[in-house]
């Protein structure tokens, strides 16, 4: 069956959303990390997941996925 969709989607916006989720997959896995470290007892894991460095950079790949987004959406806007 013909249709006569057209399928031109952003390519960068299908990179940014595939970030996204690896993003926050990593994320959950980081918590269930935490959580299962705190409760086995394991005080080095939980101190290395709560450390400032590895905050400060899921921040930065939390600002470059924005950029990432916003720059889609310009893109997209000016199609």
């Amino acid at each position: 069956m013909n249709t006569n969709l057209k399928n031109d989607e952003n390519r960068l916006f299908n990179w940014a959303t595939k970030g996204l989720k690896f993003f926050l997959f990593t994320l959950l896995g980081l918590g269930i990390a935490l959580i299962l470290s705190k409760v086995l007892g394991a005080v080095s894991i939980a101190g290395i997941l709560l450390s400032a460095v590895l905050w400060q950079w899921l921040f930065r790949i939390a600002v470059i996925l924005f950029c990432l987004f916003a720059i889609a959406m310009i893109i997209e806007s000016w199609r």
